[in-house]
């Protein structure tokens, strides 16, 4: 293969072989010394990059310690949403976003943890996999909440997304069979947002049922307790000892989720049973879920904290360990909405395949469509490499 094939790009809270992990903080990269060795998910990317199939586009920043959703970082700096300059790029896995949408990487590996490969990807107008947990090895990634973390692919299209997961896991294929049945989950999202998921949906022509989600608020609650715990535990010892190296938002939600109490986590993680349960009763009926991934257009760097209010149902989809494909579809402006794709666990491949459905179905259909859908986005190219 001529030239340096497939670019790709690594968060950097992901161990590279010779190159500090900084997990985007300045706490961390003030001791970072080279990694030693790549964390075990670089190996199909290594063994691709010796063919010379691929290259390693760089590392990429996050949201300080992957801890956040808007993407901002004041340590590094905040990688420039090649949507709009004045957007939040989303988060945590902020810089990955850029690199793929501003055309600096054809694949980026992000961390998901609470939403943080699907919300950037929204935000950014690209594809994003948050991958079912424990399918990719976490050896060798620093740590947020280790009972919900998993790492995925990010890409412009479905495409890239398969191409990326060859590489995370090589020998995987899509030969899964499109969906019959989709369950439309009712969440109450921006009616612009709403309207562009039922258009894709029905461009599709699958039959789409309504689905009510029990418990949805409930499950919303215990993902966060249970990931702010387990932040805590992980990165709580920075604000104890270098509160002055941590980003003020990271630091305050530090200190709030060491106040969650041990009896918080234990109802927190009894709850989770159900909701995995319940998310389990509903493929007997459906093949996937679909909603929009983010409730509301990204806001404005300076009114970045509303991202609390549109991250719809992201973190409940870790909490039950399932994958979700994030995907954008046009939204009649200049911004794409984004829609979430969510199915039972090991079923990323047949999510790759009814997101290929809805990329095609979404291009044949009349109409002008959204740039992001054809892979040509533009604007200004995004600050996304590591500090």
């Amino acid at each position: 293969m001529s030239g340096p094939g497939l670019r790709v790009a690594v968060k950097d809270l992901i161990d590279v072989a010779g190159l500090p992990t900084t997990a985007g903080s300045r706490a961390v990269a003030d001791h970072a010394t080279p990694a030693a060795a790549d964390a075990p998910c670089l190996a199909g990317l290594r063994a691709a990059i010796a063919r010379g199939e691929a290259c390693l586009a760089g590392k990429t920043n996050l949201h300080e310690l992957a801890y956040g959703i808007s993407g901002i970082n004041a340590a590094f700096g905040t990688p420039v949403n090649p949507l709009d300059p004045l957007r939040v790029p989303g988060g945590s896995s902020s810089g990955s976003a850029v690199a793929v949408a501003s055309g600096e990487a054809d694949v980026s590996y992000g961390s998901d943890t609470g939403g943080s490969i699907r919300i950037p990807a929204a935000c950014c107008g690209i594809a994003g996999l948050k991958t079912t947990w424990g399918r990719i090895p976490l050896t060798g990634v620093w740590p947020l909440a280790p009972s919900m973390d998993s790492v995925g692919p990010m890409a412009r299209d479905v495409a890239g997304l398969i191409a990326g997961m060859r590489l995370l896991e090589p020998g995987f294929s899509v030969a899964a069979p499109a969906p019959q049945v989709v369950g439309r989950v009712v969440i109450g999202a921006d009616p612009t947002i709403d309207d562009a998921v039922d258009s894709a949906l029905a461009a599709t022509g699958w039959e789409v049922v309504r689905v009510d989600l029990d418990g949805l608020d409930q499950a919303t609650t215990a993902a966060m307790t249970v990931l702010d715990a387990e932040a805590w535990a992980s990165g709580g010892g920075y604000a104890e000892t270098v509160p002055d190296k941590i980003g003020r938002d990271v630091l305050a939600r530090l200190r709030a989720a060491s106040t969650i109490t041990p009896a918080a986590l234990r109802a927190a993680r009894e709850y989770t049973a159900h909701w995995r349960a319940t998310l389990s009763s509903l493929w007997d009926r459906v093949d996937l879920l679909a909603l929009p991934t983010l409730l509301g257009f990204p806001p404005t760097l300076d009114r970045s904290r509303d991202m609390l209010r549109i991250r719809g149902l992201t973190s409940p989809v870790n909490l039950a360990g399932v994958p979700a494909l994030a995907l954008p579809v046009p939204a009649g402006g200049p911004l794409p909405a984004s829609i979430q794709l969510i199915g039972p666990a090991g079923g990323e491949e047949s999510l790759l395949a009814a997101g290929a459905v809805i990329e095609q179905a979404v291009l044949d259909a009349p109409g002008p469509q959204a740039l992001a859908l054809s892979g040509q986005v533009h604007g200004r190219p995004g600050h996304w490499a590591a500090g």
